[in-house]
């Protein structure tokens, strides 16, 4: 098939969306199909709409539904989707229902959705291949990462207040990963560096770099204020690297809602208590990182292939079934 893959931002961008379409397109191109990725649809010929964001490509799917009425449109669902802007944005809840399926990142998303729509909509795990070597914390200090880019959302600050918060024997340094946003947060990640012996900002790095300092860390902290589903988290499942994140519904769907190594949403106390524990506490640490070991498998390279494999073809077949009985 021929299949246009819409990502509303642009190609070099280093945003967690472009980096899933361009795995994506990689995943579908193993499967046979032509992809071609585009900011928005302007109306070219394809077999198939592939589009990310219900929102920010709501244009796109709107056009091509008028163009392509006969063609079915794939819907993936962002975090920001699901826990924002089908609640509040009429043109992304119009996307739900031009939609021939939807995908999402983790199952608990589904909470979200209108019921008359649910049906539609199939989970599909980002997948991650281990990095070379796999999970090696290094380092005379106790690393735990942070990656992701400095925004709002991110509560990113988070670590570091909870950094300040640990007794003065301990050695945890907290390794800080990803661009600010915007002038304010990127002094604010430098003045805290600065004076905060237990952080260091790094900066952007490529992906493969950013993959290395999480893998040479002891755990890997998410402290996301609301997440679809966050391909950091794959990346740590597939390196059993323990995960420490925030109760937030995008992790529990993946990681289980008994998984130990969760604090309360923007709380820092409660984030220093978790920090203490895998520092002081090895069969704690151990329990979550055999945890994420387990998990593992939901993001294998192969599993994500077949789901997608499985996904093009129901959405085909339902899209033939729904012109036969209109």
């Amino acid at each position: 098939m021929h299949i246009r893959l819409i990502c509303p931002v642009p190609r070099a961008s280093r945003h967690g969306n472009m980096t899933s379409a361009l795995r994506w397109s990689r995943i579908l191109k193993a499967l046979g199909h032509r992809v071609v990725i585009e900011e928005t649809y302007k109306g070219a010929n394809c077999d198939l709409l592939l589009a990310l964001h219900a929102w920010r490509s709501a244009d796109s799917i709107e056009l091509f539904s008028q163009l392509h009425p006969e063609l079915p449109i794939v819907l993936a669902l962002t975090g920001t989707d699901i826990y924002q802007d089908i609640h509040e944005k009429p043109e992304a809840q119009r996307s739900l229902e031009l939609a021939t399926r939807m995908m999402m990142l983790q199952p608990l998303g589904m909470e979200q959705l209108p019921t008359h729509v649910r049906d539609k909509a199939r989970t599909i795990f980002q997948s991650a291949r281990q990095t070379p070597g796999g999970h090696q914390p290094s380092g005379k200090t106790f690393n735990v990462s942070v990656i992701g880019h400095l925004r709002p959302v991110k509560d990113p600050m988070r670590t570091a207040l909870a950094a300040r918060l640990l007794p003065e024997s301990s050695q945890l340094q907290v390794l800080h990963v990803g661009g600010a946003m915007n002038a304010e947060l990127e002094q604010t990640a430098m003045d805290e560096t600065a004076n905060n012996p237990r952080y260091r900002w790094l900066g952007e790095m490529p992906r493969w770099k950013a993959r290395r300092v999480m893998a040479k860390s002891q755990a890997m902290v998410l402290t996301s204020l609301a997440e679809g589903g966050a391909n950091v988290v794959s990346e740590a499942l597939a390196d059993s690297i323990p995960v420490i994140a925030s109760r937030i519904a995008g992790s529990v769907g993946m990681l289980g809602e008994d998984y130990p190594g969760y604090y309360e949403v923007e709380n820092e106390h409660d984030l220093a208590r978790v920090l203490t524990r895998i520092e002081n506490e090895p069969a704690f640490l151990q329990e979550l990182k055999q945890w994420c070991t387990d998990l593992s498998t939901l993001v294998s390279p192969a599993t994500e292939q077949s789901l997608w494999n499985d996904l093009i073809q129901e959405v085909i077949q339902a899209k033939a079934l729904s012109l036969t009985t209109a």
